[in-house]
């Protein structure tokens, strides 16, 4: 028996390194159909899906700046990354039979389309996932930020982050063998203890919308149908810890 969903309606966040799998950059087709499962599981719940994709996998402009390219060209080329990765991820969920869209925040009408609130708002009500591309079109705002934006725009019931690990740690639990595993935390933990979940921006922009971010690992199977029904393994962030 499927379980019954506790949101309506959400939107998955993915770093571009998720997609890697074992690779040490690029796409892994193996990653990107169970992804496209796990989204096509939550889907068939009757929940609303849309998608913000990180670019790191291609290209990193923070990295690529300290080299010697300008700020600004080399977040717009880490946003171009981002549209490669949604019409990568598109294509296998289409595969999979699932109906979906790419927006991207720079138009670039041959691949994809624009993105419009409203547009988006109606393919998400008439059942296709919607994958927001290019982060928010404008350099020095992460994906993270992004994916905040986009989920106070289209009116999401909870932000989730399918991160390499099942929730938030005080320190990295790959790293640190005593990391301690946080169940529950307010918005204001996060901010003040510093723990890298989200930057401060998207913390702050969830937090002003009242919009739950739930953290957990997109390696383990069902993972995601789980968080949105309010089961499995994942730290919710909300108000009120």
């Amino acid at each position: 028996m499927s379980p019954k969903p506790r949101y309506r309606r959400v939107l998955l966040k993915l770093s571009g390194e998720g997609l890697m799998g074992g690779k040490e950059y690029g796409l892994d087709p193996v990653t990107l159909e169970r992804i496209a499962c796990e989204v096509g599981s939550v889907c068939a719940l009757g929940v609303q899906v849309c998608l913000v994709i990180g670019g790191g996998n291609i290209f990193r402009g923070v990295s690529a700046a300290a080299t010697g390219i300008e700020r600004t060209s080399a977040d717009y080329m880490g946003m171009l990354a981002t549209v490669m990765n949604a019409l990568a991820l598109q294509s296998v969920l289409e595969s999979e039979g699932i109906e979906t869209r790419v927006l991207s925040a720079i138009p670039m009408a041959t691949v994809c389309e624009p993105y419009i609130r409203r547009r988006a708002v109606r393919h998400m009500e008439k059942g296709r996932v919607v994958i927001f591309a290019a982060g928010t079109g404008n350099p020095f705002f992460t994906t993270d930020t992004a994916a905040a934006l986009r989920a106070v725009e289209m009116g999401c019931d909870a932000l989730l982050k399918g991160t390499q690990v099942d929730g938030v740690y005080s320190a990295d639990p790959k790293l640190d063998k005593s990391a301690e595993r946080f169940e529950k935390l307010s918005y204001q933990d996060v901010l003040v203890r510093d723990l890298k979940v989200m930057d401060a921006s998207a913390i702050a922009l969830a937090r002003e919308n009242k919009v739950p971010i739930l953290v957990f690992s997109l390696h383990n199977s069902g993972a995601f149908a789980d968080v949105v029904a309010g089961k499995g393994l994942f730290t919710i962030i909300s108000e009120g810890e």
